[in-house]
This record gives structure tokens, sequence and C-alpha cells, in this order.
């Protein structure tokens, strides 16, 4: 950071602010005087604008907050340093995720990292049943404002999964919460639920091939064949070919 010519960040704001942070209290010696923005919604555009030749100078890349590249912006420009064959390094950073899960208690030395589910609609009903079905934890984010509907979700469709919750990791106003569905949403009330939050669901009970929604229960579900193929195929441990196939004769 202290070589660093240009800082490329989500919000120069919100950059100059935690850069002031490290000289006030680490005594960072910096020399960057140029800020640019690159976040999820101008990554593309604004790298398609550099040529490559802007990166001979000393180029940082920094996050908000957690791990680029991580339901964080920087995929793209990784890429594009790999496409024009310009040195890179990355310097690990804060990752909710892995923090979330060393704090859950599960014990599975497995789990699947999701990120941030669709925000509405079928997509997101589609994507929550599947991951009800896996066979490790899964680890999901949520938005504060989106934390209750997925609680909600979450009661209704698996009300005795035992769930973990975790806000604000390594900041100040850090708390976990463990339990079913409906006991988080008895816990975590008016202002608890500001903040980020990383939920982790245990995986899917799995006694000799029975899952907790039955083969019946998807087969009634208004779903896409392909898709509900990919649910029994978990739940039954067929293929999904021979699921679809199967869809496909009773429905003729």
């Amino acid at each position: 950071m202290e070589e660093a010519e240009i800082l490329l960040c989500e919000d120069t704001r919100i950059a100059k602010k935690l850069l002031h942070l490290l000289v006030e209290r680490h005594g960072l010696r910096h020399h960057i005087r140029t800020f640019i923005s690159l976040h999820s919604h101008n990554e593309s555009e604004t790298l398609q604008s550099f040529d490559p030749s802007f990166f001979d100078r000393n180029v940082v890349y920094m996050s908000d907050a957690g791990m680029p590249c991580i339901s964080d912006p920087g995929a793209l420009l990784v890429a594009y340093c790999q496409e024009h064959g310009i040195d890179y390094t990355v310097l690990p950073g804060p990752s909710a995720f892995s923090t979330a899960y060393a704090a859950s208690g599960f014990l599975s030395p497995h789990f699947i990292f999701y990120g941030f589910l669709p925000h509405k609609g079928k997509a997101r009903e589609y994507a929550l049943q599947a991951l009800l079905h896996e066979r490790f934890p899964v680890i999901l984010y949520e938005a504060p404002h989106r934390l209750q509907r997925l609680l909600d979700e979450l009661e209704r469709t698996v009300p005795d999964r035992p769930l973990f919750a975790a806000k604000e990791i390594t900041k100040k106003h850090e708390r976990f919460f463990k339990g079913t569905a409906a006991m988080l949403k008895s816990e975590i009330t008016g202002p608890l639920l500001k903040g980020e939050w990383v939920v982790i669901l245990e995986a899917a009970p799995s006694a000799a091939g029975v899952s907790e929604i039955s083969a019946d229960d998807i087969e009634r579900l208004d779903l896409p064949p392909r898709q509900k193929a990919k649910l029994l195929a978990k739940a039954t441990g067929k293929s999904v070919k021979e699921c679809y196939e199967m869809l496909l004769k009773s429905d003729g």
C-alpha cells in the first residue's frame, strides 16, 4: 500500500476514510493521489476503458469490506490482468464466511459457500429448495432488510433445521446466534437486524438415503422438470438423468 500510486476501490469516499484510519492509527505512509471507483455496476466498463499500460504503475484494488472476489467485485480485474499478462498478487483479507463457519460449531470438515441468494421470485425459491437438500452445511450471505424474510422461508420449509447466524463479523457489534429459524426470529429483532449477516444451514439429514422432504413432496412442487430432477437426485441418490426421464414418463 505504501508504494501504491493509484487505488481502485468500490467507493472512493469509504476508501479515503479507511486510509485515513490506517494513517492515524498505524502510521501508514502512502503516496496515493488517484482514486478510481471500480464496483459491481461499472467494473466491466471501467476495465475496458483502461489501456494495459495503465498498470505499469503500482495499482491497488481495495473493497469496502470483506475479501475481493468473494461476493465482492474484483474477479473481472483478475481476469483482465491474466488476459494482458499483468503481474498481480493477492493479499489475504477478512473473509466473513470462513470466520463464521469456525464460530458455528458445525462439525463437518466440508461446507458449501453460496453467497447471496437471488433477491426474489422463482429464482430465489428454486435456489433455496436446492440448497436445503445439500449434504454439507451451506453458507449464505444476507442483507439486513432480507434477513427476516430468509428466516420466515426457513421456518416454513425446514422448521427443525439448526441454523447459525453471525452479524457484523470482527466489528464492534458482532453477535452470534444459533437455533431453529423460529428461535432466531424471536432473538433477532429491531436494531439487532441492522448489519451484514452470514447464515449457515446445517446439512440436510441423510439416513439411508431418506431426505427431510420426500420424493413425493418434490414431485408435487411446481418446478420445471430439470430443476425437479436435480432435487429428486439429491433426495433419492439416483442420477439427474434417471430422475428427469422418470418425470417425463410420468407426465406422459
